[in-house]
């Protein structure tokens, strides 16, 4: 069934609605990074208005991570399984309600569920709003400059964020967890109005309730025993048993998957290279970011002594740049194609990361910090859309929300995992009791270092994606059944 606003990809000009219909998509990707970023600058305020411990109060971070990270694979499926719109707009509704409640909460405990009900939401407004795009706009110049508008409103969002959360928090920091529920609310009712419809999915293969049950306790428990590692210790025999069984749970559903008439992940698509590359490059792209801005936020605060509002200014560069570049992106994905931009980003990338290992305890933020937020805001623009547009490119409409669910699954594993990996590179080197600010900063670098690898390893492996860049060669995509698959020519 196709859309009654889905365009050709003669058309260059777009209609109001179908305007209408991108910002509501963008508000709620804005409305996922926002929130993650305001609660991060709050945390200090949340735990002495409600008497939370240090480990306590992680939880008000990691509860959102558990249910986005862990949820992705199945929210990616129900979109296609029960429409892409009513996902969308349901999950939206319960994002609303659940940052009210946050607000409201007068206890830990309640505050962390509260969380852990947004992060499930947005485990299905992302991959189902991912595929109201991908089937909306025709594939090619039409759909590469809706997706460079739509993720770059993440990255703007979490600018934005900082900058938010360091004005609200002096106020109080229940407004930095309402302020989404208001937006929220604008977003479902636009929503309602101008989504378009799609049908579900029909076939005789079922809901695989067993490869859902599976794919969400792996997730679960891999998100869980990533953020617990570092504080129960990663060599502890409950942390080793953790991945084992992580490892099982995707043993037994890579078996379920194989042979389920209705996959929650059809595992043919993997076999495509570009789709491959874009999951891993997602996976350390995003990896590396969380964990730089992790150390560079410890950095300022507690060893420059900026407060919340000056360290959010010191990064908002890097966003501004993103959202000035977020309406050209796709004509520049039309002419030099996703490998060559992604490589380019994680080019730049690096090369930041390089610079700032410069920093000392008296920096110059235009020579030291200022280079490497334009190098990362320029990385973010050129990446993170091109990342979107090859993971989604030559799969079929009815697959979408698979792809899209798999992709923010990378984004969100990658974060957890490598941020918890950073951390404890920072705990391993830290100086015991009191220590000189300079002994502190020498802890850092090795964590500095390892965010650089991790980045160098993304430009590694998507840089096999330049090989024989001039020949159009054929690549797996996905169809309704593995053996439907067939080779096309696509652009890699």
């Amino acid at each position: 069934m196709t859309s009654p606003l889905t365009t050709t990809g003669s058309e260059e000009r777009w209609t109001p609605r179908l305007w209408g219909t991108l910002l509501v998509l963008c508000a709620a990707m804005f409305l996922d990074a926002l929130d993650v970023s305001m609660v991060g600058v709050a945390l200090p305020s949340i735990g002495a208005d409600l008497g939370l411990s240090t480990a306590t109060l992680q939880w008000v971070v990691s509860g959102y991570i558990l249910g986005y990270g862990g949820l992705l694979l199945l929210g990616g499926r129900a979109a296609d399984l029960l429409g892409r719109r009513q996902v969308f707009l349901v999950a939206l509704g319960v994002f609303a309600v659940a940052s009210l409640l946050g607000g409201l909460v007068d206890s830990g405990p309640l505050l962390i569920a509260s969380r852990f009900v947004k992060g499930l939401s947005a485990a299905f407004t992302a991959p189902a709003g991912l595929s109201i795009i991908t089937t909306t706009f025709a594939e090619g110049p039409l759909r590469n400059r809706a997706l460079s508008i739509y993720t770059t409103c993440g990255a703007t969002g979490y600018s934005m964020g900082l900058v938010f959360s360091g004005l609200l928090t002096e106020a109080s920091w229940r407004l930095t967890m309402l302020l989404p529920a208001p937006i929220a609310l604008i977003a479902l009712l636009a929503g309602l109005k101008l989504l378009p419809r799609s049908p579900r999915e029909r076939g005789t293969g079922g809901y695989d309730v067993p490869g859902a049950v599976l794919g969400t306790a792996s997730m679960l428990l891999l998100v869980f025993t990533v953020v617990q590692a570092p504080e129960a210790g990663w060599a502890s025999a409950r942390t080793v048993l953790s991945f084992v069984a992580v490892v099982a749970l995707l043993v037994a559903f890579v078996a379920v998957e194989r042979r389920s008439p209705s996959p929650l992940i059809r595992l043919g698509v993997l076999r495509s290279g570009p789709q491959v590359r874009a999951q891993l490059g997602a996976l350390t792209f995003l990896g590396s970011y969380i964990g730089f801005q992790f150390l560079v936020t410890l950095y300022m605060q507690d060893l420059l002594g900026w407060s919340a509002l000056h360290t959010a200014l010191a990064f908002l560069p890097a966003g501004a740049l993103v959202a000035l570049s977020a309406t050209k992106v796709g004509a520049v994905i039309d002419r030099f194609g996703t490998p060559r931009l992604i490589v380019l980003g994680f080019a730049l990338m690096v090369i930041g990361y390089l610079l700032f290992l410069r920093i000392d305890l008296d920096p110059v933020y235009a020579a030291v910090i200022l280079p490497t937020m334009l190098l990362v805001g320029a990385a973010f623009a050129l990446t993170f859309p091109s990342l979107n547009v090859q993971a989604t490119n030559g799969v079929d409409e009815h697959e979408q929300g698979m792809v899209s669910g798999l992709l923010n699954t990378s984004v969100q594993v990658g974060g957890a995992l490598f941020l918890a990996v950073v951390t404890a590179v920072m705990t391993a080197n830290a100086p015991e009791g009191p220590a000189s600010p300079q002994a502190v900063l020498d802890g850092y670098r090795p964590g500095l270092v390892v965010v650089t690898a991790i980045a160098v390893a993304g430009l590694l492996i998507t840089a096999t994606g330049l090989r024989r860049r001039r020949t159009p060669r054929s690549v797996v995509v996905a169809k309704s059944t593995p053996a439907e698959a067939e080779r096309v020519p696509v652009r890699d």
